[in-house]
């Protein structure tokens, strides 16, 4: 019997496993195998509050380049913290983010592996017209220039998040976030009010979007072993 395929995620905290002390938070990369066979395994590295860069410094992506064999998949994708002005985080959209992510596609491409890269998910942040504010500035079109410049294939999370969330409503969409009442959850005892970090049910519907986008680009042979 063949090996099994897995797929790595790098990422920020909207794709990352929670600790238990912050459920119900949940991030996309959680619910993603919801939609494939047992035939595909799961190593998600993603890791609060991380940017492309710090993810590097701190030895992370080499543990995926420790891990990662021919065949295998690579979802990458930063940008919250990228634009964030520290030190530690920050990246140039147009130059060292560029050249960050580069370092993560020579990863899989080294190992035989598929980069896919996938680009930041909007916040929930409308305008009076019920638009999605843009919140990422330039850093979602340089994903989307390094993919083309380079033939990875793109998932392009920033639109289909938007359309979601403008599909959804103000209000309604809400749901998909972290919102929570006092006293409604013991680890949130004063409530929350996050647009940035998705509930269990924002989480499925971010790893849907991630589905809908592998079946598009026919990535071969994840869509054989999906749901």
């Amino acid at each position: 019997m063949s090996r099994k395929i897995t797929i790595f995620i790098a990422g920020d905290s909207t794709a990352a496993t929670k600790l238990p002390d912050k459920k119900p938070e949940t991030g996309w990369g959680e619910r993603l195998p919801d939609f494939f066979t047992d035939q595909v395994e799961f190593d998600n590295k993603a890791a609060n509050g991380r940017s492309s860069k710090s993810f590097i410094n701190e030895g992370r992506l080499q543990q995926v380049a420790d891990a990662i064999r021919e065949g295998d998949f690579f979802f990458i994708q930063f940008g919250h913290n990228d634009e964030k002005p520290k030190e530690d985080l920050y990246t140039e959209p147009s130059t060292t983010y560029k050249d960050y992510l580069k370092q993560y596609i020579e990863v899989a491409t080294n190992a035989g592996a598929h980069p896919v890269l996938l680009n930041s998910i909007h916040r929930r942040a409308f305008d009076e017209g019920g638009r999605i504010k843009d919140s990422h500035g330039s850093y979602p079109s340089a994903v989307r220039e390094l993919a083309a410049e380079l033939s990875v294939p793109f998932i392009d999370m920033t639109e289909r998040s938007r359309r979601l969330l403008e599909e959804t409503g103000e209000e309604p969409s809400q749901a998909f976030f972290l919102w929570l009442q006092p006293g409604e959850h013991p680890n949130y005892p004063e409530g929350v009010q996050d647009n940035t970090h998705f509930s269990e049910k924002g989480a499925l519907e971010m790893a849907r979007l991630v589905a809908e986008g592998i079946r598009e680009l026919q990535l071969q042979p994840l869509v054989s072993l999906m749901k």
